[in-house]
């Protein structure tokens, strides 16, 4: 936060207190009020919010079973999912949102859900950034209220200043945007993007060359309510822009026994998309194409995953874009000039010393991953102690899975192995370690359910070209086992080769389906097999969040012992032998 006159300065500032004067920012304007709901572990609303009830579903958070309507929430940020922005709509569609969200730090995700529901939808939510201190004090309140420039509550009384997007430093060509000369769509779009660019503290814009949708898929109602009001009046992207994985295989979910209402729903989200001139790439795993972007490249995407190995893997520069605010990005060519865009903002804050066990398989990188982000919630990570491994394309993609799953960090550094790892730490660079011990446990959390394998579900992000071939050659012409069904998710670009090359004909004479444009975070009965109960995968991101948008138990391990459970059914007894004590 930008320092102000009066934040954190002397003098009686709390009602009942005379040690300190605190003041906050409102980010989106609203009013109120509430019982609290506090915690200090970030919450990713996607796959971690019912967007139907504003129940917290996910399985790991502290707050599992919790309320969000009408409460005020007050955490220290979010996490996760970019399409948490989706779910924060939905639930102000319904009436079902929290009273107000008070934020300790800069926070994207939740925030634009706030605006869209203001801006567009005429739904108002407050949401309230105060500093360190301030912050605790709000948790630790029994109810607040948001009114009036104010944030009150027993003992409590904080003045609330917010800016507006004249703060801002604009271009002439930017100013005309806001103002409306490109159409009410756009203007809509920069005002929204110029509040965005304020909550985040940055100055002024930057052009961007390519933008990736990620708020296509049906999850809720609000995303295709969202798509075809921008669409319907006239919305257009201006850079050239990809769509993430939807929610159905758009062209044969009809012989797929989806219901109609929801296959036609879902094929309207998408389409208001390509009415709006994005690509229909339909996967999650965008860097896997033809084109992907370049070192230094500034670019306008969503998804988590993508953007966590843009900026990690490819060393392209994009902030982790929220649902909806991917669009106004793409139809204005801009994003705020902030945090990873910058040279400071892509240095290191938290180095994390690795002891990777000896005898390592695939699995031990999104379970890396997943763990490191758990660690480095709210900061970029340095990863070290790996350099003498040699992780593949297909093990970075999934580290960055696993680690966009459990932090709001848009990338991470691996020394030896990511192209800006040599940045200089920050000056406020902490340390902390991870050991076998610490991946034992968290194997333990993933690792859940029966030994009886139902489903084995491959492709979460999408899979590779090499990841097809690698499973082909795991199950060696055998066919997978007659009660164990085989789900690979996978673009179309990779689905086309790998029919070129004859291994998507190989694959499924051992059974197994590839299915393109939708992926493991967005599928749904009954192409997710109903009777399924217990699942297998090599993905710590659909470990994470896979019990709870499915009700299943999830089984997690390397692509081999997935492979194995193809064959036999039955998952291994136990964690691989390099997570047991004395293994490797």
């Amino acid at each position: 936060m930008r320092a102000r006159p009066g934040l954190l300065t002397g003098g009686a500032g709390m009602e009942g207190s005379a040690s300190i004067a605190w003041t906050g920012q409102q980010i989106v304007a609203g009013s109120g009020a509430g019982p609290v709901l506090a915690c200090e572990t970030g919450l990713s609303f996607w796959g971690g919010v019912d967007p139907d009830s504003g129940r917290i579903i996910d399985a790991h958070h502290p707050l599992r079973g919790q309320d969000l309507a009408g409460r005020v929430l007050v955490m220290p940020g979010s996490r996760g999912s970019c399409s948490g922005s989706g779910v924060l709509l939905a639930l102000a569609l319904s009436g079902r949102a929290p009273a107000a969200l008070i934020f300790r730090e800069a926070e994207e995700t939740l925030t634009l859900g706030a605006l869209v529901a203001g801006h567009v939808f005429g739904r108002p939510l407050p949401v309230v950034r105060l500093g360190a201190a301030a912050h605790a004090r709000a948790a630790q309140a029994d109810r607040l209220a948001v009114a009036e420039g104010r944030l009150t509550g027993p003992g409590i009384s904080v003045p609330l200043h917010a800016d507006s997007p004249g703060s801002l430093q604009l271009t002439a060509e930017e100013r005309a945007l806001l103002q409306g000369a490109a159409g009410p769509p756009v203007a809509l779009a920069m005002e929204v993007l110029c509040r965005m660019a304020i909550a985040q503290d940055a100055r002024r814009l930057i052009a961007v060359r390519r933008g990736h949708i990620d708020g296509c898929i049906l999850a809720h109602d609000a995303n295709l309510i969202f798509a075809e009001r921008m669409a319907g009046m006239g919305a257009r992207v201006a850079v050239p822009t990809t769509i993430n994985a939807i929610s159905v295989d758009r062209a044969h979910w009809h012989a797929q026994g989806v219901p109609r209402d929801f296959g036609l729903r879902a094929s309207r989200l998408a389409d208001a998309y390509v009415r709006m001139g994005a690509q229909p790439t339909f996967t999650c795993a965008p860097y896997l194409l033809d084109d992907p972007p370049g070192p230094g490249e500034p670019i306008g995407w969503s998804e988590s995953n993508a953007v966590i190995h843009a900026n990690s893997v490819l060393g392209a520069r994009t902030a982790k874009h929220p649902d909806y605010m991917d669009l106004f990005v793409a139809m204005t060519g801009r994003a705020p000039l902030t945090g990873i865009h910058t040279d400071a903002g892509r240095a290191p804050r938290r180095i994390i010393a690795v002891t990777a066990p000896a005898g390592i398989d695939d699995a031990f990188w999104p379970l890396l991953g997943w763990l490191a982000g758990r660690l480095s919630p709210d900061r970029v990570p340095l990863l070290t102690g790996l350099e003498s491994l040699a992780p593949g394309p297909d093990d970075l993609k999934a580290l960055c899975a696993g680690f966009g799953t459990t932090s709001g960090a848009p990338m991470l550094h691996v020394a030896g192995h990511t192209p800006e790892a040599g940045l200089p730490p920050a000056p406020d660079a902490d340390r902390c370690a991870i050991g076998p011990e610490a991946l034992a446990a968290a194997w333990a959390e993933l690792d859940g359910g029966a030994r009886r394998i139902d489903l084995v579900a491959i492709g979460s992000p999408h899979a590779s070209l090499q990841e097809c071939r690698r499973l082909d050659a795991l199950l060696a012409g055998r066919r997978r086992h007659r009660a164990t069904e085989v789900i690979v998710t996978l673009g179309r670009g990779v689905l086309a080769a790998a029919r070129a090359e004859g291994l998507a004909a190989r694959l499924a004479r051992a059974g197994v389906r590839l299915i393109p444009d939708l992926c493991w975070c967005s599928i749904t009965e009954p192409v997710f097999p109903p009777a399924a109960r217990s699942v297998m995968t090599n993905s710590a991101k659909y470990a994470h969040y896979g019990p709870a948008l499915t009700g299943r138990a999830i089984r997690f391990g390397g692509l081999a012992a997935c492979a194995e459970a193809a064959l036999s059914g039955l998952a291994p007894p136990g964690p691989p032998a390099w997570l047991r004590p004395g293994g490797g």
